[in-house]
C-alpha cells in the first residue's frame, strides 16, 4: 500500500471529498485507511462506570484507500506515489508530480544498486 502512517492525504471521493488530515491507522487486509476528521459518525454510548454520562460520541470511520491522494511535500497538492530504486539500491517512495522524495522504504540492496 503507497500510504503509510502519518502521511497527510486529501479525500478525493465521497461525502467528504476535499477534506484534509492525517493517517491515524492502516488496515492492510481491508484496504481501508483511518484518516483525522473525515468520516465522522456517532456512535451511541450507554451509561456505565466508564461512560457515566452516556450519550453520543462523534469518531472517525475507516476510508477506502482509493478514495484520497497524497498531498505533495513540495506543491501542496494532491499526487499519485511511485516507488524507485536509488543508485546505492536503497528503495524509496516519491511523489509523481514533483519528484521529491518521501523517504526510504526498504534498505540498499546490491542486487538493486545502478538500476536507477
Amino acid at each position: 500500500m503507497h500510504i503509510r502512517l502519518n502521511d497527510t492525504v486529501q479525500v478525493v471521493a465521497g461525502d467528504d471529498r476535499g477534506q484534509r488530515g492525517k493517517v491515524l491507522a492502516v488496515d492492510l487486509a481491508a484496504g481501508k485507511i483511518l484518516v483525522e476528521g473525515v468520516n465522522r459518525v456517532y456512535k451511541h454510548v450507554r451509561r456505565s462506570q466508564r461512560n457515566p454520562q452516556g450519550g453520543r460520541l462523534s469518531k472517525e470511520m475507516p476510508i477506502p484507500v482509493s478514495n484520497v491522494m497524497m498531498i505533495c511535500p513540495q506543491s501542496n497538492k494532491p499526487t499519485r506515489i511511485g516507488f524507485r530504486y536509488l543508485a546505492d539500491g536503497t528503495k524509496e517512495r516519491y511523489a509523481k508530480r514533483s519528484g521529491v522524495s518521501l523517504g526510504a522504504i526498504s534498505p540498499a540492496r546490491k542486487a538493486y544498486a545502478g538500476k536507477a
